[in-house]
């Protein structure tokens, strides 16, 4: 028996040629422009509000694709199918009736809840039956709630402590400070503790006085609490001075006494020992004069300048001679003169 058998024609192909550029074809993709790239907008969502999954450089020969809740996917978290040959649009388990899909991949989610928060995978499917992924990723978040602030004492004396605290249920939101309605500035006296609920001032000044408020906030949403007036009372006993200024001054001030003590009682001793050489002065020039010039008797003081006056007038005169019958004369004239005086 003759085996069959067919003579190649010009042309011609094997038929394990073809077998061979069948399975080529199928494993061979040719390369595409761009790769596929997916988008959340806005990747942060307030809840009850529209998230869109975009999804940008879907490839051209497209068979269909389908969207899931997670990564990896599985039948039963798919959301819903789509064919690109006929338009036909296929719901999942996963689907809630609040997805809409669009022939350019994006799919649309309306009135998003907290548990929507998650990773979303677009899967594609070729002509030739190959599949790939992209994923994309959104959080959804409840708007906060207004927060109230609490303060241990409204009026508060100057160098004395205060402590504020910002009250919230909103878990894991962002907590500023706000000083008349400016951020505030922390200085060297001001402490926050760790998730910055409460704020200690200490000691405090004159210019920390003023208005706070405390504020809440989270990707979606921002409230500000209620605003509180701090008073401070200024201690004039305190005078704004450290301790070593006080000590400082308080040291300085009894050595001023002290200083102003000494100076007084030398002056006192002074003048107490300078009266007494006086007196003893006084009490000694009428006796060496050996003249008692009838003295005054209402005045003895001026006793005292009569016969300091004779004495010196006497040791300006010349000697006389001691047998002149004229001489007590002369002397009683001479008082008489200065008497006159």
């Amino acid at each position: 028996m003759e085996l069959a058998s067919a003579h190649l024609h010009k042309g011609q192909v094997p038929w394990g040629g073809l077998l061979l550029t069948a399975s080529l074809l199928a494993s061979w993709s040719p390369p595409t422009t761009a790769e596929v790239t997916t988008e959340a907008v806005p990747p942060q969502v307030a809840e009850d509000n529209n998230v869109l999954l975009l999804v940008h450089n879907l490839p051209l020969a497209l068979g269909a694709f389908a969207w899931y809740k997670g990564n990896p996917v599985s039948t039963n978290a798919e959301i819903v199918q789509f064919v690109t040959g006929t338009n036909k649009t296929t719901t999942g388990p996963a689907h809630s009736g609040r997805e809409t899909v669009y022939s350019n991949g994006s799919l649309l989610i309306q009135r998003v809840t907290v548990k929507d928060t998650g990773v979303y995978t677009i899967e594609m499917t070729d002509e030739n039956f190959r599949r790939t992924e992209a994923t994309v990723q959104f959080h959804v978040h409840q708007p906060v709630t207004q927060p109230s602030l609490q303060v241990t004492n409204t009026t508060v004396k100057e160098l004395d402590s205060v402590t504020l605290t910002c009250l919230s249920n909103d878990i894991g939101a962002n907590i500023q400070w706000l000083f008349n309605s400016q951020s505030l500035q922390l200085t060297e006296r001001m402490t926050l503790s760790q998730n910055n609920s409460i704020l200690r001032i200490d000691p405090i000044k004159r210019e920390d006085a003023g208005e706070y408020q405390c504020e809440i906030s989270n990707p979606v949403s921002v409230k500000r609490s209620n605003s509180i007036k701090l008073d401070i009372i200024f201690d004039p006993t305190q005078g704004g001075l450290s301790d070593g200024a006080i000590a400082g001054i308080v040291i300085g001030a009894v050595a001023g006494v002290a200083l102003i003590a000494g100076l007084a009682y030398f002056l006192y001793s002074r003048k107490s020992g300078g009266g007494s050489d006086q007196r003893d002065l006084t009490e000694h020039k009428p006796s060496a004069s050996n003249h008692n010039l009838a003295p005054s008797d209402n005045s003895p003081n001026k006793v005292d300048d009569v016969a300091y006056t004779v004495l010196n007038f006497n040791s300006q005169q010349p000697n006389q001679p001691t047998s002149a019958p004229s001489s007590p004369r002369a002397t009683e004239t001479v008082y008489s003169e200065v008497k006159k005086k």
